[in-house]
């Protein structure tokens, strides 16, 4: 049987002629049995012209190795599994070897090298391999759920490249909960938020409205600003607009997580350079609707901007020390909303 195409041909000892001549490498369409169904694949043989019509076809370990492999890929095409080659390529993707990715998802150490040279994986392996393919976010959780299966420095790499592999939208979602997870605590209405959660839509809508009012708008005098929204919102209706927590800081009021509002997905944030310093100027953002703040939110607003224009952050800074809600806190201590009742008058 020669009717396969040929490949190449290539000087060997043949072990069928036990001579040292050409033997041509070819390919042909074979079937196998996998799981009780018949299964085509493409087949590499050697071909001897030399010897007999009846034995003149060889193979070695490695080429039969890979003959199954073939076989077993165009099963799993068929029942729409993961191939050999896809595992490898998601485990290159995020720089992994075969244990690392076992590891990664909480497999056996062997799992993914059998997967990758004979085993079959079920569909619900199948479905985990392909989660963390589309969705590096799912990697990094894993690798938070499982990150005591390798070394500090393992660990860290294997961060790095999953966040290289997080495209724009994928990094904007980790920013937003960076600054979510710094308020897990402050999820129950209370006076530390001004009876508010987080609304994030609403922190940037505001941080974009202020930022199209004020020219220089900088971040020490933003967070002041922020906190006198929200405090004559609480004054005045009972609750905050925005549902940040603030601590009583040398500077005045200073949102928790201040460090990762910057990062927020619609907040338009530039880093200046001054000398050695480095400034943070917020500016407006067009993709955001000033319609979607209320006409009491917007006077509230326009009541902080009118007073704080033309303040340097030098001058907000002292005005905000004189008061009574800075006043009666100590450093680093939250300042509670009850005492914005007693917020000087604009």
């Amino acid at each position: 049987m020669n009717g396969g195409k040929l490949i190449r041909k290539i000087k060997m000892e043949c072990p069928l002629c036990d001579k040292v001549h050409e033997i041509e490498q070819r390919i042909r369409v074979a079937k196998t049995i996998i799981k009780g169904e018949e299964v085509n694949y493409e087949e590499n043989y050697y071909f001897c012209p030399n010897s007999e019509e009846d034995e003149n076809e060889f193979s070695t370990a490695k080429m039969e190795n890979e003959n199954l492999l073939n076989a077993r890929n165009e099963y799993r095409k068929a029942h729409g599994l993961l191939t050999s080659n896809d595992i490898v390529a998601i485990r290159e993707k995020y720089g992994l070897s075969q244990v690392d990715l076992a590891k990664l998802l909480g497999w056996g150490e062997a799992t993914i090298s059998r997967y990758e040279s004979k085993a079959i994986q079920d569909d619900a392996y199948d479905n985990m391999l392909r989660i963390i393919d589309d969705n590096p976010l799912a990697a990094l959780d894993l690798l938070q759920k499982n990150g005591e299966q390798f070394a500090e420095n393992k660990k860290l790499a294997i961060k790095q490249k999953i966040m290289e592999n997080l495209d724009e939208e994928g990094r904007e979602y980790l920013q937003r909960k960076a600054l979510e997870s710094e308020y897990v605590e402050y999820e129950e209405l209370s006076d530390s938020n001004g009876m508010m959660k987080l609304n994030i839509p609403k922190l940037e809508l505001v941080i974009s409205y202020y930022a199209s009012k004020i020219k220089k708008l900088y971040k020490v005098k933003l967070m002041k600003m922020l906190w006198y929204a929200d405090s004559l919102s609480y004054k005045f209706h009972g609750h905050a607009m925005t549902g940040l927590v603030y601590c009583h800081e040398d500077m005045g009021a200073l949102p928790i997580g201040h460090y990762k509002i910057g990062g927020l997905q619609f907040v338009n944030m530039e880093e200046e350079c001054d000398y050695e310093n480095v400034k943070y100027h917020f500016l407006p953002n067009d993709k955001l609707d000033e319609s979607e703040l209320s006409v009491e939110e917007k006077e509230i607003l326009d009541k902080v901007i009118e007073k704080f224009k033309s303040y340097t952050a030098q001058q907000i800074i002292e005005y905000m020390h004189d008061e009574i809600a800075y006043k009666k806190t100590a450093d680093k201590e939250i300042i509670p909303f009850s005492l914005a009742e007693q917020i000087r008058d604009f």
